[in-house]
């Protein structure tokens, strides 16, 4: 019986994360998360008190759907700052553009203000800022990249890389052109590593 009403409540999340991705938090109603869950309002009461919970809980099982600490835990070894910044923009773009629900969602709750939107931003890209910080702040005690700011360099780069994940998933088409994930990595990061090398 436990195991049906964690499945039951797993269905709930995935196909609340699905609406909420496309219609934002404010156009899904109960009835609607209900019956594509093939279940009645009442039923879907007994696993959550609220929309609210429910979206609460889409927002915190992003945390969990992240793959970011495989490559983190390579890259802390990685002294060849071209390949790293690379693998680091390859993975991001990849990640989001296969996942761009969880891009969604944050756009989304950020629009609405939810109070949790702080802690999804610092979930989704905050991990990727403070985690390049911290390498280049390695980079830079080994003698590999001259002083700078490194908090705003990996802001920037981040924020770069992302912007790329949501051109080819939200906006794409928007510009013109579509270019290849191949070639703005190719193209982007030796401008960084030019601009950063000792």
């Amino acid at each position: 019986m436990r195991n049906k009403s964690i499945d039951r409540k797993s269905q709930i999340i995935s196909e609340a994360t699905r609406l909420f991705s496309e219609d934002g938090y404010d156009k899904v109603t109960i009835k609607q998360l209900a019956f594509s869950c093939g279940i009645t309002e009442p039923a879907l009461y007994r696993h959550f008190p609220s929309k609210e919970a429910i979206y609460e809980n889409v927002l915190e099982s992003i945390e969990n759907r992240l793959s970011a600490n495989d490559l983190f835990e390579n890259l802390e070894i990685e002294n060849d700052l071209e390949k790293f910044l690379k693998r680091f923009a390859h993975h991001i773009i990849e990640y989001f553009t296969s996942n761009e629900d969880i891009y969604r969602l944050l756009m989304f709750s950020a629009l609405r203000g939810h109070p949790k939107s702080k802690k999804v931003f610092q979930i989704i890209r905050g991990s990727y800022v403070r985690f390049l910080k911290q390498q280049l702040d390695r980079f830079y005690e080994e003698g590999i990249v001259i002083k700078k700011n490194n908090e705003i360099t990996a802001r920037c780069f981040t924020g770069m890389v992302f912007d790329c994940a949501l051109s080819f998933t939200l906006w794409r088409g928007f510009l013109g052109r579509n270019y290849k994930p191949e070639e703005v990595v190719a193209n982007n990061v030796p401008i960084y590593v030019k601009g950063l090398i000792n």
